[in-house]
Parts: C-alpha cells; structure tokens; sequence
C-alpha cells in the first residue's frame, strides 16, 4: 500500500502508569517471549514491551478513530484501519499479519521472481509452537479494553485485524530484543527518508539517547528493560518511536527484578 508521509497527531493517551491502565497482561507477553527465546525476561522488560505495543495500538485506533469521526461513525470497521495506515506511515507495522487478514488483500500486491512470473507462498505446516499469526486470539481482550479506553467500539473482523497486529508487532519487538542480548545491542535503527527524486538520501544523526542504547550491557541470558528499548529503534521510526520510549521508560523501572 503507498502511504502518505504525514505529522501525525500526538494521541492523547500520555504517560499514564501502565500499572493502572495494562490491556496486555504480563503473562502473556511473557508468553509471546518464551516462543521466541529460552531467554529470561525481567519484570521491568515484561512492562516496557507491554508498554510499547499499547502505544502502537493506541496510536492505530486513535487514526482510525479520526477517520471514522468524519463518516460520524464511532464504531470502527476495517476501512478506517486502512485510513489510519495511508495516513500515517510510522504505524504501519506488523506486516506480516497483511498476507493474512482479508482487508488488506489486493493492497499488498504480489511477489515475482526475477522472470516477473508470480511466487506462490508455500502452504504453512502446522507446528507445534504458535505462530504471532495463530496466537493472535490471545489479544482479543486487550484489543478491546484499549478500544473502550479510547472510547469507541469496532467490529470483530477489524478486532481480529489489531489482534493480528499486535501479536505480529510483539513477536517481531521480541525477536529484536533477543538479538539485541546476542549481539550486545543495536546494529541498525528503524528510519525513513522522504526525499525528492534524484536526490541523495540523508538520515539525521541518532539523538544521545538512542546512542545509550547502541550498546548494551549485562548478562547475555537476561533481558532487561533498555534491551525492549534497544529492539524498539529497531521496529519504530519518527514520532511513534520518540513517545513509545518515553512512556516505557516513564511505566517501568529499570531493574531486572523477576
């Protein structure tokens, strides 16, 4: 899909402790980690990636919000998710789930080898380990606390589209994270450049607190807070990426409690 770059708004949901309003329990990030990596995960890591995948959701409901205000509609349905994304290219994060969910079918285009003859996806074996696609159910709740929370409803396919999303984005931040502890902290950041045709692109230099994060330190069997911190660079750019590491740090202690 060709999404338009945007300044998109701040989300009112602030820096609100996310011990008092956590539509993704503990447990089941734990869950969603433990499918990932044998890795220990800490308390404070467990609450920050908590943290960030709630304001992704946050963010996502809140554009699709606009989008259905101004059909006077509070209940959102699948076409509202689509605007939210057009709208803004920093939420248009787990892809993966796209290939999947029949809203985004014929937006996604296809695959051609090099002969320009269409790839077929392979047929998925069933597997004995839940992937971020098949756990996606596990989000309902979460999904609809978060949606009474900003003060709309939705309809279940467009439920079933932010539960796919934010298993998909939980997974990819866990995978991050887990190669984050392997290789001592971040190799890449997330960015995007907009520029003219023709013209060189020029990426801004990392501000001082992505630089900490860079590097990491401590153990290579635990991870910690800053390492959910270090992974989130890696999956969000922009404004998104700027407030999901201020709440997270603002609803965690930097600890590596059990």
């Amino acid at each position: 899909m060709t999404a338009q770059p945007t300044h998109p708004e701040h989300s009112s949901s602030g820096t609100a402790s996310l011990r008092e309003v956590s539509p993704f329990k503990p447990s089941l990030v734990k869950a969603v980690f433990r499918n990932v990596t044998p890795m220990h995960i800490s308390r404070s890591a467990t609450w920050a990636a908590s943290s960030v995948t709630r304001t992704v959701l946050t963010e996502i409901i809140d554009g699709a919000r606009r989008a259905a205000a101004e059909q006077a509609r509070k209940k959102l349905i699948p076409g509202d998710l689509i605007s939210a994304i057009d709208r803004n290219v920093e939420v248009e994060v787990g892809a993966t789930w796209y290939e999947h969910s029949p809203t985004f079918k014929g937006l996604t285009g296809v695959v051609r080898d090099a002969e320009g003859v269409v790839v077929v996806p392979p047929r998925r074996s069933r597997s004995r380990k839940p992937s971020a696609v098949v756990g996606a159910h596990r989000f309902e709740s979460g999904v609809k606390r978060l949606l009474r929370s900003r003060g709309v409803t939705a309809v279940p396919a467009m439920v079933r589209d932010l539960d796919g999303i934010a298993s998909v984005f939980l997974t990819d931040l866990a995978r991050d994270t887990a190669m984050v502890v392997r290789e001592g902290g971040v190799k890449r950041f997330g960015s995007v450049a907009l520029v003219m045709p023709g013209e060189p692109a020029t990426l801004p230099p990392l501000d001082d607190s992505l630089q900490v994060l860079s590097v990491r330190s401590g153990d290579r069997r635990t991870i910690g807070r800053d390492d959910v911190l270090s992974a989130t660079t890696m999956q969000l750019f922009g404004s998104i990426r700027q407030r999901a590491l201020v709440e997270a740090r603002e609803a965690t202690p930097n600890t590596s409690a059990c």
